[in-house]
């Protein structure tokens, strides 16, 4: 079905496995190494994507997107929900499970509903044992509650699903109402990191009353699939995130968001600026992760082709922003190394954003960029609201400037030499002669050593590309 190497898969929700690449590709590529790359349906089809819709997405993406690195195709919201008659987001009784695994009205996860299921000392659990219902998702609270993982029971029901996608071959797991504000579980983030601990897997499996011979064998066939198959980690959503929450589960996770749903509005899109300076003051971009590195995620670009919030119907209108605040949402997203995942219908994926998702300075400096941060003023970002700036290196030398005219009103920025080189204090451009490029335009700015300006739009943003020399 795809051509090249394939666009991989995932789920998300609770539990959340799809289909997999497994069985198309044989090598695996570092998946943490740099910002996730894909393509997510929520943006474009709300809960309601079909199996057909959500394989002509993934067709696409392989044929067009995968060469620029957007390698996941993540089904969102719902997923194992029927699009039938009566059935709605907040709906009862429409959900399914197929050979792949998911909800069933006798079985979650490897525990039934009634009878015995994992003994722990003298009691036998259910999964209606290990559900918080006092604790449902603060946004879905009739489609979501907590497992309570402080119990053994709680554990194995979230090992097991785990383990299951590992063997499925599921490239990228999205687990919702953990991280952020009143949602925040590090118990429930904790066991799911651990799950790729071989020991820990034998809880996972005793409820099965297996020789242990078999359980020695599964667990060795399991460590191949696991060593061989990463799975990347992503917490969701984000509302109420800060930085020192952070700092507790970028270890455990691959990406985590730090803002709730973004939307194309420019209120969301501004909203963004103040979360990912303080993010990146905290030195979190690119921080030690689960089994390489974390990225904070300000979630998915809806750019092109959408459906509206909380809608039942699929995409139908073009996004509400403009050519110049398109460009400062895809800038700020790159500056600040945030996971790229493009949210419009794939199906009608139209020049503007596909030159949008596959600028060549835009992926470089999302993949490769170091020392990224916003330049606060006095440096660079002159004495009136409305103007920001980010800095980065790249790693052949250059230097990354971004400014943005966030204000209603058109205005001019400059940016002195000297100044540039007192927010990068590693980096000595003092008498330096720059050759200045802008990325979005590919026009030749000029080669100084004083300053560089632009005149900036509403919402507008310009992307430098200085290469100095002393």
């Amino acid at each position: 079905m795809m051509r090249g190497s394939p666009a991989k898969f995932m789920a998300e929700g609770e539990p959340g496995p799809w289909v997999s690449s497994k069985s198309l590709v044989d090598v695996v590529p570092d998946q943490v190494s740099s910002p996730p790359r894909g393509w997510n349906s929520y943006d474009s089809f709300s809960w309601t994507i079909s199996e057909e819709e959500f394989l002509q997405n993934a067709q696409i993406i392989s044929e067009r997107l995968l060469s620029s690195g957007y390698e996941y195709v993540v089904v969102d919201y719902l997923w194992y929900r029927r699009k039938v008659e009566g059935a709605n987001a907040d709906s009862q009784g429409f959900d399914v499970i197929d050979e792949w695994g998911g909800w069933s009205l006798t079985q979650i996860g490897g525990l039934p509903l009634e009878g015995e299921a994992f003994e722990e000392g003298r009691k036998k659990w259910t999964a209606q044992d290990i559900g918080i219902t006092e604790r449902p998702c603060s946004w879905m609270q009739h489609g979501f509650m907590s497992v309570n993982s402080t119990l053994g029971a709680g554990q194995a029901f979230l090992k097991s699903l785990h383990t299951q996608y590992a063997e499925w071959g599921v490239d990228l797991v999205k687990h919702d109402c953990v991280f952020g504000g009143v949602d925040l579980d590090m118990n429930e983030i904790t066991v799911v990191s651990d799950v790729r601990c071989i020991p820990s897997l034998s809880l996972s499996l005793q409820y099965f009353a297996w020789w242990n011979y078999f359980t020695w064998c599964c667990l060795n066939l399991l460590d191949q699939v696991l060593k061989q198959h990463p799975i990347v980690y992503s917490l969701s959503p984000g509302t109420g995130a800060t930085p020192a929450m952070a700092k507790d589960v970028s270890g455990l996770a691959n990406m985590y968001r730090i803002t709730g749903d973004d939307w194309d509005s420019w209120g969301d899109v501004a909203s963004h600026f103040d979360v990912s300076r303080d993010f990146a003051s905290a030195n979190l971009i690119g921080a030690n992760g689960l089994n390489g590195k974390s990225w904070p995620d300000l979630d998915m670009l809806p750019i092109g082709w959408l459906t509206d919030p909380a809608s039942n119907d699929g995409p139908h209108r073009y996004t509400n922003l403009n050519p110049e605040e398109l460009r400062t949402q895809v800038t700020l997203w790159s500056m600040a190394k945030s996971p790229l995942m493009y949210g419009g219908d794939a199906r009608k994926l139209d020049e503007q954003t596909y030159n949008l998702l596959t600028n060549p300075t835009i992926l470089e400096i999302n993949s490769f960029s170091s020392n990224n941060m916003e330049a606060c003023f006095p440096y660079i970002t002159p004495a009136y609201s409305g103007t920001r700036s980010w800095i980065a290196t790249g790693r052949n030398g250059e230097v990354y400037l971004a400014l943005f005219n966030l204000s209603p009103d058109d205005t001019y920025i400059t940016a002195n030499i000297p100044d540039i080189a007192r927010a990068l204090p590693g980096k000595n451009l003092e008498g330096a002669s720059c050759n200045c490029t802008e990325a979005w335009s590919n026009a030749f700015v000029g080669i100084t050593n004083v300053s560089v300006s632009a005149p900036l739009e509403s919402h507008n943003c310009v992307l430098l590309v200085m290469k100095c020399v002393v």
